[in-house]
């Protein structure tokens, strides 16, 4: 909507933006499978995934109330950060240059918004594929929107297929007492991505308009084989065997995309 809308006390719309995140990759022996697995537990630890999910924060206009994370043992790593609209005041009696409470603190207020990554690296025991999946919600109350956070967590891991989820829940009030279940424009989500987004990727929606429920599946257009070959090149492999591995790889993206097992 063009025109600031002029609302009866706090806008308490909330807006929930969720993402399944998939990365797909081929590893022939049990050793490259291990290293696999070892790999994206680094390249996506809890300390990385508390940067990307402070940049989130800082492109959505947010302010971090409180960050908890964790590494998993085997494998995996989880973010939660409780977020607030406006920058938060400093409690009553304290002294304005402290550096307020350490990230590891356990019990904070939540101003209804929170942003959490869970991570699931897995591979199959038979058949070579191994996949990384990153689930991602961004939940926000008031004016900030997290669909300003869409192409860079796209861009930010390694995505081959993308489920995004967007809802706006609950309802805000006009100064003139008329209920608003919704405070900006929307028909896709999208309209809310880049173009070298939309150029990548082939997308498929389900929306459903008069519930403000809107989903968007995403798969990458351009398959280059080397792209998921893990310590390992095409070029050394036969011929027969690269088409068979990319059989199987194309075959594990399209069941994910479309959410069903083919034969």
């Amino acid at each position: 909507m063009s025109d600031k809308l002029k609302l009866h006390g706090f806008n308490n719309l909330t807006k929930s933006l969720s993402f399944n995140i998939y990365d797909i990759c081929y590893a022939k022996s049990e050793k490259a499978k291990q290293e696999y697995i070892a790999y994206i537990d680094e390249q996506y630890n809890a300390e990385r995934l508390t940067q990307i999910l402070t940049d989130v924060v800082e492109i959505i206009g947010a302010h971090i109330l409180n960050v908890s994370r964790q590494d998993y043992d085997p494998h995996g790593a989880s973010v939660t950060m409780l977020i607030a609209e406006h920058e938060v005041p400093p409690p009553a009696g304290s002294d304005e240059e402290s550096p307020g409470p350490l990230p590891d603190t356990i019990v904070a207020h939540l101003d209804k918004s929170h942003v959490t990554v869970h991570t699931y690296p897995e591979s199959h025991p038979d058949n070579g594929i191994s996949t990384f999946r990153a689930d991602i919600d961004v939940s926000t109350c008031g004016l900030i929107s997290p669909l300003k956070a869409l192409n860079y967590l796209i861009h930010s891991f390694d995505s081959d297929i993308v489920t995004v989820d967007y809802r706006v829940r609950g309802f805000t009030r006009h100064e003139d007492g008329t209920k608003l279940y919704i405070d900006h424009d929307i028909n896709s989500i999208q309209n809310f991505l880049s173009e070298d987004t939309q150029e990548a990727y082939q997308m498929i929606d389900v929306n459903v308009y008069q519930e403000n429920l809107f989903h968007t599946k995403m798969i990458l257009k351009e398959f280059n084989l080397d792209n998921y070959l893990f310590a390992e090149k095409a070029s050394n492999l036969p011929a027969e065997e690269c088409q068979d591995i990319q059989e199987r790889l194309q075959k594990e993206m399209l069941e994910i995309f479309y959410s069903r097992n083919m034969p």
